[in-house]
């Protein structure tokens, strides 16, 4: 088996799980808008949560995408192509997300903020909801040619197992989003949120699982089951700690959960790297999908350097900005446009 399709297969997965971890909670925080705060001071102290990480959570996206792009160019043709639409309302609701933390807090009245509260919850829905499709995809196949190309129309892509790993990561980042704010705020949000981390495990746990056990049935070796059942005792692990209080450790529980099941679902499909439904002979495999030596250890050089910068940053990051946060700490709100231009905003529609 090559090494450097190998090791790159195993950064892009790094890349992904990384994505998921991160941008898990805070994905999770902004569906939580409409879900879990009960008023507009609560949802303030969600998005002070998030406020200063969301947009580096979402470099991880942008890496894994672009690390994709670069190693195993016909995987990222085959996979992008094939999944063009949910790939284009993924990019939408991010882009929605993102104008929403900005303009939220700009004129002081309930109906403007409601409708920036829905675009971050709905935005942070589909995001979520069209990466798990698509990884789930990845990992069950396409309906590819041999020249690696969709077979069928637009919505080729439409099977159950999108449908399972769009719920999948959803119902993840729910539950990871309440064990971060179990961790990161104080006050009645941090009760709550530890109260719900335990009744609501199980049920969001169970579609991650799932796509999880489908793998393993369909492609599972010896250590990757191994992977499964380590995954189910973290899981176990981080509903003990939350019940007892310890939400540090709840929350790193279930990361060792996301880490050994990601483990285990990129391990199973090793070393196709996007199946084809219609026959495995036009399975994409790190051997015929992958760039040259050259192009992989140049990349292998590059991020040497730059990967450790990224993590040190991000990680100086979450230090400053360690501190929970509670509604003591949310000041007054007010309009930041004039007040003419404020009434012309919320008067229209």
């Amino acid at each position: 088996m090559e090494l450097l399709p190998t090791i790159w297969f195993i950064a892009i997965a790094v890349l992904w799980t990384g994505y998921l971890f991160l941008e898990g909670f805070d994905l999770g925080v902004g569906m939580l808008m409409k879900l879990f705060a009960r008023n507009n001071t609560e949802r303030r102290v969600l998005l002070n949560t998030i406020g200063p990480v969301w947009d580096g959570n979402e470099v991880w996206l942008l890496t894994a995408g672009g690390a994709t792009f670069a190693a195993f160019p016909l995987w990222y043709a085959s996979l992008f192509s094939a999944l063009y639409l949910p790939l284009l309302v993924v990019l939408l609701a991010l882009i929605f997300r993102a104008v929403a933390f900005e303009y939220r807090g700009k004129v002081d009245t309930d109906s403007w903020r409601n409708r920036w509260d829905w675009a971050i919850a709905l935005g942070s829905f589909f995001a979520a909801f069209g990466v798990g499709a698509a990884l789930a995809l990845t990992t069950t196949g396409l309906p590819l040619n041999a020249n690696g190309d969709r077979e069928g129309g637009p919505l080729a892509w439409a099977s159950g197992y999108a449908l399972l790993g769009g719920v999948a990561v959803v119902g993840f980042s729910l539950l990871h989003a309440l064990a971060f704010l179990a961790l990161k705020t104080d006050g009645d949000v941090r009760h709550r949120a530890r109260q719900w981390f335990v009744r609501l495990l199980p049920v969001l746990l169970l579609p991650i699982a799932a796509w999880a056990l489908a793998i393993q049935f369909m492609d599972g070796k010896p250590w990757t089951w191994a992977a499964v059942i380590l995954a189910v005792a973290a899981a176990v692990t981080a509903w003990l700690l939350a019940r007892r209080g310890s939400e540090g450790r709840a929350f790193l529980a279930l990361g060792a959960f996301l880490v050994l099941g990601t483990t285990a679902i990129f391990g199973a499909v090793f070393p196709v790297v996007l199946p084809s439904t219609l026959d495995s002979a036009f399975d994409l495999t790190i051997s015929n999908a992958s760039s040259s030596d050259y192009t992989l250890g140049l990349m292998s050089i590059v991020a040497a350097f730059g990967l450790p910068l990224v993590v040190a940053y991000q990680a100086w990051t979450y230090w400053v900005f360690r501190r929970r946060v509670s509604a003591a700490h949310i000041p007054e709100a007010h309009s930041f446009l004039p007040a003419v231009a404020a009434r012309a905003f919320t008067t229209k529609g």
